[in-house]
């Protein structure tokens, strides 16, 4: 049993779609070459028997040579047998191929999303993420399914022409001329079908993306009554999606049709003409049945070339939204090799002015909670660009000049949405699988969480359901308040982690968090009171800039704070 995908050993070709289709059909060379001398040999194969198949009715049947006829029905049964097995082996490697490249461009997809931070949802939405990596993938990955056939299909073709042309040279003029008229002639439909198949692709993304906004807020939608407002954009966009999927599916069936038309008139003029130089005497019995057997079989590669033509439109469109994924410049570039401080040093943050002194509770107030936040995200390096024009600085060193990994080892930042992923709880709470359950437990007990575990059958064995959806809003953010804590992070980023409990859980919350992190530094970006109350130390910003610092108590007399803190209570 093989395991996909493969490693990817080169970084992705991104200059064009062209580009990124030949650079993924490099990794797969060997199964690529082998579909198409499998391929080969099967059409080959098929061609090849209505020769044989003539030669046997002329020297066999009507020369009355019984050696010859069962000579000829011994190559039949041989050249059967071969496009048998061979038909098979093509089978199986073109399958192989298809999954390679579909795999091997989700994989990707998913390395990209993973490294490039919060600019790839900023440029791209969820819906295209979504339906690049579920569907364009896919499409992708048939082209490599149809080279070997395409391959075999050109071959038997050229070999056809020749045989065709050894009976009668006007019909192997005819063939070579006619056949490619006839795949000509389905370029004037297949022009209309990428257009279409393009604008269905569209719809499609945008459906998907409101689908997923929908889903992401349908807890707050049933909370004020406005599903229904989401509801109809979404029908909206799915009946636009289903008129231009409707005008693909017309494009499709006229290209099927026109095909079916295009190589039956072709069949019927060739047989006609040959019936015709059979009359006359010009060719034997058994060659106008191996005209007649070629005629049919000249359909098969007209037929390969429309559906080869129609999987590469849908192909350069997947492609084309691929190299839009991965060509998006990740938040922040890993070119750091600076070393961090030694150990526990401040942050500077030059944007706002504030300090976060190593080893105390700190606490971030602003009129504006998404100020707060930003200031969170900074000190976290997410976003290089942002810092670009106002450095955050840890000690005395640019964070930006510090690699990446040693920022993450020492710096966690918990989002204010944070999210769970599936898997047991135990798996959830500790990704490393460092802590051991009494840990834990404790840290359970510190996120105000333990009730949660007390109504889970399995405890900390429970399996949670995508995205935590069998937990509400407050559970999931004490769950990843737990999270946060097991992490015994030497500087933790806590972004509103109690804007969803209620206010005893808060109470508690904040009871515990002062021994919960004691000696290492924490930044809490809130309005709680209950919070604040427990903080050494308050950064009260105003416009996005420190205006004042001190403890809870001594900035209750600064009357905009007071609002701001009077407003979160």
């Amino acid at each position: 049993m093989r395991t996909y995908p493969y490693p990817i050993k080169t970084s992705p070709d991104t200059r064009s779609p062209a580009r990124y289709l030949l650079w993924l059909g490099s990794l797969q060379l060997p199964s690529l070459i082998g579909g198409i001398v499998c391929g080969s040999i099967w059409l080959l194969a098929q061609a090849t028997m209505p020769l044989v198949l003539g030669q046997t009715i002329d020297r066999g049947i009507l020369g009355k040579d019984w050696g010859a006829l069962l000579a000829g029905a011994a190559v039949m049964l041989v050249l059967g047998l071969v496009q048998a097995i061979f038909a098979v082996l093509r089978h199986r490697i073109a399958v192989s191929n298809w999954l390679q490249a579909a795999y091997r461009s989700v994989q990707v997809i998913g390395h990209k999303i993973t490294r490039t931070g919060d600019a790839l949802p900023s440029a791209i939405s969820t819906g295209e993420l979504i339906n690049t990596a579920a569907s364009d993938a896919v499409r992708i990955g048939q082209i490599y399914d149809l080279t070997a056939r395409l391959s075999g299909a050109v071959l038997s073709y050229l070999l056809v022409s020749v045989l065709i042309w050894n009976i009668s040279w006007q019909l192997g003029l005819i063939v070579l001329i006619g056949v490619p008229v006839c795949c000509a002639l389905l370029l004037f439909i297949i022009r209309p079908l990428q257009a279409r198949q393009r604008e269905q692709r569209e719809m499609a993304g945008k459906m998907t993306a409101v689908g997923a906004d929908t889903v992401a807020g349908l807890r707050v939608l049933r909370g004020i009554g406005g599903e229904h407002i989401f509801v109809a954009r979404y029908r909206s966009r799915s009946q636009e999606t289903r008129f231009s999927g409707n005008k693909v599916a017309r494009s499709v069936a006229t290209l099927d049709g026109t095909q079916l038309v295009v190589t039956g008139a072709f069949a019927v003029l060739f047989t006609w003409l040959g019936a015709n130089l059979a009359v006359s005497g010009e060719i034997s019995v058994g060659e106008l049945v191996s005209l007649y057997g070629f005629s049919v079989f000249l359909v098969t590669p007209v037929r390969i070339l429309a559906e080869m033509v129609s999987a590469v439109i849908r192909a350069f469109v997947g492609a084309r939204k691929v190299v839009a994924v991965l060509s998006t410049d990740p938040a922040y570039a890993d070119q750091g090799s600076t070393p961090p401080p030694s150990g526990a040093a401040p942050l500077r943050d030059t944007a706002s002015g504030a300090v976060i002194q190593p080893g105390r509770l700190t606490a971030v107030v602003s009129s504006d909670p998404a100020a707060s936040t930003k200031l969170a995200e900074r000190l976290g390096r997410f976003d290089d660009a942002e810092l670009a024009e106002h450095p955050v600085y840890w000690a005395e060193t640019d964070l930006r000049r510090i690699p990446v990994a040693s920022i993450r080892e020492r710096i966690v930042f918990s989002e204010a949405d944070p999210q769970l992923f599936s898997g047991s709880l135990r798996e959830l709470l500790d990704p490393r699988g460092r802590a051991s359950d009494e840990s834990v437990l404790a840290a359970l007990e510190d996120a105000g969480a333990l009730d949660v575990l007390d109504g889970l059958d399995e405890g900390l064995d429970h399996q949670v359901t995508e995205r935590g959806r069998g937990f509400s809003g407050g559970q999931r953010q004490r769950l990843a308040l737990c999270r946060a804590l097991l992490s015994n992070a030497e500087t933790l980023l806590l972004a509103e982690p109690t804007s969803a409990v209620d206010a005893h859980t808060e109470a508690r919350i904040a009871a515990r968090l002062r021994a919960a992190r004691s000696g290492r530094t924490t930044l809490v970006t809130t309005a709680s009171p209950l919070l604040l109350g427990v903080m050494d130390e308050v950064l009260f910003l105003v416009d996005g800039r420190l205006a004042a610092r001190g403890t809870h108590r001594e900035l209750l007399s600064v009357p905009e704070y007071r609002t701001v803190v009077i407003r979160g209570e």
